[in-house]
Parts: C-alpha cells; sequence; structure tokens
C-alpha cells in the first residue's frame, strides 16, 4: 500500500514513461519518426488493450465466443461514425479500465512524456487571445484589424498563436488564417440538449457554425467544454460525442473543470472531483486518438496524484499563467516541479500536430 502521495506520485512518474523502447532511443519523438513510433504501438494494441480488471477477465473467460465492442477490436483506430450509445459504453468503463485503454491508445500516436505547455519565457509553445465579444461583427474594423496585427507579430515571435474571438463568419476565419492564426478556440461547453440551459444568448448550431468556418479556413479547431456547470453524466457524454463525431477531430480538446465564481448564477455549485475530470480525459483519449487533450482550467486545487492521473489517461497539454480569463491558475514554479516528478517534457513549438487543419500541419515548412 502507498503510504504518501510523494510515493504516488513516484509510481505514476514511472507508467507515465514509455513502455515501449523505439530506435529513437527515449528522445522526444520527432517527425522522423513519430509514424514508425504509432505503427510499432499499434501492432501491440490488441494484446495490450486485452488487459482489464479479474471482474471483465471472469466474465469473458464465461463467454469466450463474445465478440467484443468495436471500439476495444479497433482500439486506436481514427474514427468520425461514434455513436452515442458508443462513448456512453466508453466513458461508463470502470475507471482502472478505462485509463488503461486511454494510455493504451496515448502511447500509439503521442509521446507521453511529451505535454505542450500555454508565455515563450516559461518554455510555453502557443499564446492564446480571448476578446470579450460576441463575435467581430460586434466591433468596428478598427478593432478587428488590431486584433489581426497582434496575430501577425506573435507569430513572428516564433509562437503558435491561437485566439478565442466568438462567433465568426466565414470572411473572418480567412482573415484571421491570412494574418497567420493557428488555431481557433470555440467550445460547445456542453451538451446540445444541456446548453439551453446555461446561456440563452447564443444557440448551440451558432457554435457548430462557427466552427464549420474556421475548419473551412485550414485553421486548426480548438474546441471542448466545462464539467460541473450541473449537467448530468450523460452531458458529458454528449459533449464527447459531439466533438468526436464532427467532420474532423478537433486538433486540441480542452477540458476544464468549473471554477466557481462569486456573483454568478453558478458561485454555489461545487467542482467535479478530480477522478470525474480523468474520466472524460480517458474518454476524450480513446475517442478522439490524436487530438491534444488540453487539462484545462481547474487545476488550481488538484493533487499531484490528480494531474498524474489525467496525464496517464492521455491529457498532453496545460494552460500556464497565473490567470485564466478571470481565474487563478496553478504557479509557475509549481507546474515546473511537476513536470520534473512526472518526467515530463515541454513540446517544442511548430512541430507538426497529428489532427487539425493545414496551419498545424505545416509549421515546420513556414518556419523554415
Amino acid at each position: 500500500m502507498l503510504s504518501s502521495t510523494r510515493q504516488l506520485s513516484a509510481v505514476l512518474a514511472a507508467a507515465l514513461r514509455p513502455t515501449f523502447v523505439h530506435a529513437c532511443s527515449g528522445r522526444s519523438i520527432s517527425n522522423s519518426c513519430a509514424a514508425s513510433y504509432a505503427e510499432a504501438q499499434l501492432a501491440q494494441a490488441s494484446s495490450a488493450s486485452s488487459v482489464s480488471s479479474p471482474e471483465s477477465v471472469q466474465a469473458s473467460s464465461s463467454s469466450s465466443a463474445a465478440t467484443p465492442a468495436r471500439w476495444l477490436a479497433e482500439l486506436g483506430v481514427i474514427r468520425v461514425d461514434w455513436t452515442r450509445a458508443e462513448v456512453a459504453e466508453v466513458f461508463n468503463t470502470p475507471l482502472l479500465d478505462l485509463v488503461h485503454h486511454a494510455s493504451t491508445v496515448h502511447r500509439m500516436y503521442n509521446d507521453p512524456q511529451m505535454a505542450a505547455v500555454r508565455a515563450r519565457d516559461a518554455g510555453s509553445t502557443r499564446f492564446c487571445m480571448g476578446a470579450a465579444w460576441r463575435g467581430p461583427s460586434q466591433v468596428g474594423n478598427r478593432q478587428w484589424e488590431r486584433v489581426l496585427e497582434m496575430v501577425g507579430k506573435v507569430r513572428g515571435l516564433g509562437m503558435e498563436v491561437c485566439t478565442t474571438l466568438g462567433m465568426l463568419n466565414s470572411e473572418q476565419a480567412a482573415q484571421l488564417r491570412e494574418a497567420g492564426l493557428t488555431a481557433y478556440n470555440h467550445n460547445l461547453d456542453t451538451s446540445p440538449e444541456y446548453y439551453g440551459k446555461i446561456t440563452t444568448s447564443r444557440k448551440y448550431e451558432d457554435r457548430l457554425e462557427t466552427l464549420k468556418n474556421v475548419r473551412d479556413a485550414g485553421i486548426s479547431v480548438c474546441a471542448g467544454g466545462i464539467i460541473g456547470l450541473g449537467e448530468g453524466l450523460m452531458d458529458r457524454v454528449g459533449l464527447l460525442h459531439q466533438l468526436a463525431s464532427l467532420p474532423a477531430h478537433p486538433e486540441s480538446v480542452p477540458i476544464n473543470r468549473l471554477v466557481a465564481i462569486k456573483g454568478t448564477p453558478l458561485e454555489a455549485q461545487a467542482a467535479p472531483e478530480g477522478v470525474d475530470l480523468v474520466r472524460c480525459i480517458a474518454t476524450a483519449r480513446v475517442i478522439m486518438p490524436r487530438t491534444v487533450v488540453r487539462l484545462s482550467a481547474g487545476r488550481l486545487n488538484l493533487s499531484l496524484g490528480d494531474q498524474a492521473l489525467c496525464f496517464l489517461a492521455g491529457a498532453n497539454s496545460i494552460f500556464d499563467g497565473d490567470k485564466l480569463l478571470t481565474t487563478a491558475n496553478n504557479d509557475r514554479n509549481e507546474d515546473l516541479a511537476m513536470f520534473e516528478t512526472l518526467g515530463l517534457r515541454s513540446r517544442p513549438a511548430f512541430l507538426p500536430y497529428a489532427s487539425g487543419e493545414d496551419s498545424s500541419r505545416s509549421f515546420a515548412s513556414a518556419t523554415a
């Protein structure tokens, strides 16, 4: 039995390290070896994914001829035809089994020791900017031109640049792409069914239309949601299903844990447990294998062990900085210490992403 959080963290840190020794000799997975790394891990998937809890093993032994669920038989296969029932089955898998399957998929496409950190002097690779408006159409051309200019300047610093600016039409999305935008963040927040209980100022279809305009412009989509809004478990399933069944999986999916703000309608809402966050991250990893799953708002009161489980379950990014819009975030030195303890490395900027549009896949050629 582990007697302390330090011991637990040490065990989890060891588990986060690659179990497959590749010709890259333990270095960060580079463009030249990422494909072969994924192929080798895929070759191991069928045997690795068969490991389950004793209860599951006992059940399967009594019916050895039973056909495994499609998601288990095709673990790690990129799909956009997920049904909500399938996503619910993944989501409701016993947690330790789910984390195991998610970790297996994670290692098929990612170096489990590498995590993206979002500013440059602290090793961050992506700079995100947000505006408190419904969309650019709400402000004049002068303000919009300033935003486009800032996007170009940040890109000129050698950093990836992401914005969240509300609703976009196709013309505005094309202008951002021309300015050098890497990715656009536009969260779906929750399931289509629960969305109307959170906001009435816009429709779910409006958000999906913005994602389409961004995708059509060749900008990578960053879209996720928030857990802890008072939604039910099936609403979390509904959110993840919506993301996994988009025409292309988002480049990145931020999973936020509610931070209750005094004076807001949800000020008394209790935050979800760390294991609730782990379950959502693990499900996202299984159904969107190549997507960057971002451990986002709500980390401040998570233990090191909670965060280690999130990384083991497939998270491979955090948001860095002492403020996330209006909410406090983890101290930068704490994050550096966590990376050291867990054996994580910061992901280099402009390393092409496996998912996403041309804006994230063509970084190397654009900066050569």
